[in-house]
């Protein structure tokens, strides 16, 4: 289910926002910012302030996570079910060493959200559609541009 092509995204992507919902189907969206993949069919994301979304998923564990590279204006909408990996569970110590090595400690967190990905979906900027002509490199030095960054 995860791609290469998903899995590059997932490494360029700053923040993710994970949607969940609630037993009332209150939509509820937040941005996480330690995330990655794990195995061909996982998102993982450390649970480092997300009372909400943690419980939102004990009560509905549909979800959807979308991210994109910002210069590129382009990404993934990813739907799965999610589930909340605790301490105490046996898989916890394997999951939690790529949270780990990107957070170098700095950002402790209790538990971890597992995603097993159901559907994927491309999130495309709409001026590639509007102008099917622009290239990623015109893209990139536009929101360069615009935002006043630098890659």
């Amino acid at each position: 289910m995860l791609t290469q092509e998903i899995k590059k995204y997932i490494e360029k992507s700053v923040l993710c926002w994970l949607a969940t919902s609630d037993e009332e189907n209150m939509p509820n969206v937040s941005p996480k910012e330690v995330f990655t993949f794990y195995d061909e069919e996982f998102i993982i994301i450390a649970n480092i302030a997300s009372p909400k979304s943690v419980h939102n998923i004990m009560k509905n564990s549909k979800v959807c996570v979308s991210f994109i590279d910002v210069f590129v204006q382009k990404g993934f909408q990813l739907k799965g079910n999610a589930r909340i990996v605790r301490k105490s569970d046996s898989e916890f110590e394997v999951l939690v060493q790529p949270l780990l090595k990107m957070t170098k400690g700095k950002y402790p967190f209790a538990n971890i959200i597992k995603i097993r990905v159901e559907k994927a979906k491309k999130i495309i900027a709409p001026s590639y559609m509007l102008y099917p002509e622009t290239t990623e490199k015109e893209q990139v030095e536009s929101a360069k541009k615009l935002y006043n960054a630098q890659e």
